[in-house]
């Protein structure tokens, strides 16, 4: 592009207007300069660094009297390093053009051009375009509207008054923006990242704070409209029901609910029928338990596709602690739809490839008081993270089990697998590291994105027959290791394409709302040149070396770590595809994890007494895997949820 390398050849010698502060969770991990290198002309520089990812964009536009964009050019690479390039414009004679890796068009309608890749400054401009459009409603190029939602919010910060804009049709949730007096944008906020000028950083709490209420207000309003409570008891009759512990299938069941447990589970024939009971007629479809979800970080409306999905258990692994506190007394009193959550605690090491937490450590008193922190809130694990220092793992694993707690995570970097499992870790997230224990010596820094990039040239030049693997499985089962595999991840890093939707997501991101859509890009890896077979090569053996695993006796959890609840259907799709057999990949999703995670007296099957926390599926997951995506009704504790009415409600299309 011509026009895009003049533009930056003119950022040389721009002045710079504003220099923001990137942070992810509280820590300095770049910046966005924005400047006025020509009369009407807008340029930001943008980048950040999450351990070795992370976006660079240099982007510059025009606008029109109305704030819409007449022209936009911006390259860079996205967060898997992955390059691109965009352009935009609109002639005199009002006909606008688009290209960026995903999509070439035009239109003479009117409209704001989304950039697929823009910088966080560009959600400003956007804002101050819908301030001044009729009804605060904009049409946006290529697709979709947005809007601005009422209830503005101000604050006093740095001298300055900051009003807080949410701008509807952009993701699931509406997007806040703060802008200040003049309009000028002051800080783009949310669940994880912040992006705002140094001035303002002693009032990001006030900032978030006044963000939450607003976020908390409208999940409320988005549980009083879609969870429905039965005013006596709950029937659901005419059932396939699965038990997870014989693997086997009854026909023609009932079970009975009242208030948040199971009463009866009987033959349809042989179950009275209350006076007051709500009746639903299952009509042979196959009955569940709950679904489990043990890889999770919960933000936005995660628990809303959780829900969709069947998963009424889930486990987060790791997170902003306090906020994730607030979050699952939520989901447990109704303010908020989400599943019932199991917290493991993040413990990380000093360092500059540190992950997104607070709580660093680089001593072993220090390590031992995070333990007691998490046991005392109520966690039921800690996660160790990448940067945590190896010999630090044992005192970890003393600490967390003389408290009950379980221990896993990221195989620390400079250490492997098998003297993870030594010092004391019960659980192993990601079998990336499984494979690079037996590359100790070559993969020593596992911290930043290398831990994946290498993964595909080792597991070609690593032969599964070899007996140092068989022999290590056996050391897995032996110390009754669990694994959490996040096979959903690795597909998508290996197998995805960076231009389309993550593949567990293509069934049904044609659904979504439209801006949505386009920005469910992939998050594959970019295939270096000459590893196309390596890399084409890498899932299957990975597939392979689960269901080695899962044969040689070792435990099992699906996790996702990725787009909530359909993510999870894919995870357990892998496993079939790896040759698990269905009935065993269910109870995986169901009982296995209530045991592994101590709370099989309440959860994992459907017996009475039990939690009454089930999923009714349209379609047959034990004869066909792909069919665990036909949830029809998800029943947390009682309460009833139409997953196509949640779909719903998050715009999506008809089933």
């Amino acid at each position: 592009m011509k026009a895009f390398a003049f533009a930056m050849l003119l950022l040389g010698g721009s002045v710079s207007a504003r220099e923001d502060r990137v942070q992810i969770h509280g820590t300095e991990a770049g910046a966005q300069a924005i400047s006025q290198p020509g009369k009407g002309v807008t340029a930001a520089h943008y980048s950040f660094n999450d351990r070795g990812r992370g976006d660079v964009v240099d982007a510059r536009w025009q606008l029109d009297a109305q704030g819409l964009p007449t022209r936009y050019e911006a390259g860079g690479n996205d967060y898997w390093k992955v390059p691109f390039t965009e352009s935009f414009e609109r002639d005199a004679a009002g006909k606008a053009r688009w290209k960026n890796r995903i999509e070439v068009g035009e239109t003479t309608a009117a409209g704001f051009y989304l950039p697929a890749n823009p910088p966080p400054e560009f959600m400003g401009v956007l804002a101050r375009a819908l301030l001044k459009a009729p009804g605060h409603r904009l049409a946006l190029l290529p697709a979709g509207e947005a809007s601005l939602e009422g209830g503005e919010t101000s604050v006093a910060a740095a001298g300055r008054r900051l009003t807080l804009h949410r701008i509807a049709g952009i993701e699931f949730t509406p997007v806040p923006v703060w802008l200040d007096e003049q309009g000028e944008t002051a800080a783009v906020v949310d669940d994880w990242f912040e992006v705002l000028p140094a001035p303002l950083l002693p009032a990001l709490a006030q900032l978030q704070r006044e963000q939450q209420t607003a976020d908390q207000a409208w999940h409320a309003a988005l549980a009083r409209s879609q969870a429905h409570r039965p005013q006596g008891a709950l029937l659901i009759r005419g059932a396939r029901l699965f038990d997870p512990v014989d693997l086997g299938v009854r026909e023609g069941v009932s079970v009975l609910m009242r208030g948040e447990r199971i009463v009866r589970v009987e033959p349809d024939a042989e179950l009275d029928v209350p006076p007051d009971a709500e009746i639903i007629e299952a009509k042979g479809r196959l009955l569940l338990p709950g679904l489990w979800d043990v890889h999770q970080h919960f933000s936005g409306v995660d628990g809303v596709f959780d829900l969709i999905a069947g998963v009424t258990s889930a486990r987060d692994m790791a997170n902003d602690n306090l906020p994730m506190l607030a979050r699952v007394q939520r989901f447990d009193s109704g303010a908020e739809l989400g599943p019932r959550v199991t917290l493991a605690g993040i413990i990380e090491g000093i360092g500059p490839l540190a992950g997104p937490t607070d709580v660093r450590v680089d001593t072993a008193d220090k390590a031992r008081a995070a333990v007691d922190w998490y046991a005392d809130h109520g966690y039921a694990q800690v996660k160790i993270y990448s940067s945590f220092s190896p010999a630090l793992v044992a005192a970890v694993a003393d600490r967390a089990h003389e408290r009950g707690l379980r221990v896993s995570g990221h195989v620390p970097a400079f250490t492997f697998a098998r003297a993870f499992v030594e010092a004391g870790a019960d659980e192993i997230q990601h079998l990336n590291f499984i494979l690079l224990n037996f590359f100790a010596d070559e993969v020593k820094d596992t911290r930043s994105r290398d831990r994946y990039t290498v993964l595909a040239d080792k597991l070609a030049q690593f032969d599964l027959g070899d007996g140092r693997f068989a022999e290590f499985v056996e050391f897995l089962r032996r110390h009754h290791t669990v694994l959490d595999p996040t096979m959903v991840v690795l597909e998508g890093l290996y197998s995805g394409e960076p231009a389309r939707a993550a593949p567990a997501l293509r069934p049904v991101v044609a659904r979504f709302p439209a801006v949505v859509r386009r920005r469910q890009l992939s998050g594959a890896v970019a295939v270096p040149p000459g590893k196309e077979v390596a890399y084409a090569q890498a899932l299957p053996g990975l597939l392979r070396m689960l269901k080695m695993l899962h044969d040689g006796g070792v435990t099992l959890m699906p996790g996702s770590d990725g787009f909530a609840g359909y993510s999870l259907h894919r995870e357990l799709e892998l496993y079939a595809q790896a040759g698990i057999p269905n009935a065993e990949v269910l109870r995986m999703a169901t009982l296995t994890s209530a045991r592994v995670l101590g709370v099989e007296k309440d959860r994992g099957s459907i017996v009475p007494g039990k939690l009454a926390d089930m999923v009714l599926v349209d379609g047959d997951p034990l004869r066909q895997m792909s069919d665990i995506r036909r949830v029809w009704r998800t029943v947390k504790g009682g309460l009833v949820f139409d997953p196509a009415a949640l779909e719903r409600a998050m715009g999506m299309g008809a089933r």
